[in-house]
């Protein structure tokens, strides 16, 4: 496995709208474990492709449940609000209080080419909504209410 280096804000990639995976290939499979050991050793909960120079709709998640993996998510149904404070890999020493929605369900292939919905609330709501705005181009600091420095 390799560790990827995460593109910073101001990468182009990063505003660019992602292209979905037509095709699940062995290059599709080694992205996904290298982005989950990329985001292992970056200590982080989410990270989506764009944020290691890949412009593709793939995302992995940890938030201490072990590893998802999603192949061109789409948010099918939101519920609720909640505002916390988040972070990203991709704009260090910078967090921001984002309104995301409370609770969301996912639908997006797993490796295998399987539809799968995963439905997540708390801190995997915001890491699923995080990373698939990514994958719009889209960062947290374009929807902060505030941002401070850490």
């Amino acid at each position: 496995m390799a560790i990827y280096q995460i593109v910073e804000i101001g990468s182009e990639v990063l505003r660019e709208k992602a292209v979905p995976v037509k095709e699940i290939t062995p290059n599709i499979e080694k992205l996904l474990d290298n982005m989950l050991d990329t985001l292992y050793d970056a200590n982080g909960v989410g990270l989506a492709a764009p944020q290691v120079g890949v412009s593709k709709r793939v995302v992995v998640i940890d938030v201490g449940e072990g590893p998802i993996e999603l192949i061109n998510p789409v948010i099918i149904a939101k519920e609720g609000e909640d505002l916390d404070d988040e972070g990203c890999l991709s704009i260090p020493g910078i967090t921001g209080q984002v309104a995301r929605a409370a609770k969301v369900k996912v639908e997006a292939l797993n490796r295998q080419g399987e539809l799968q919905v995963i439905e997540g609330e708390g801190l995997l709501s915001r890491c699923l909504q995080h990373e698939i705005d990514h994958l719009e181009g889209i960062l947290f600091v374009d929807k902060a209410k505030k941002t401070s420095r850490r």
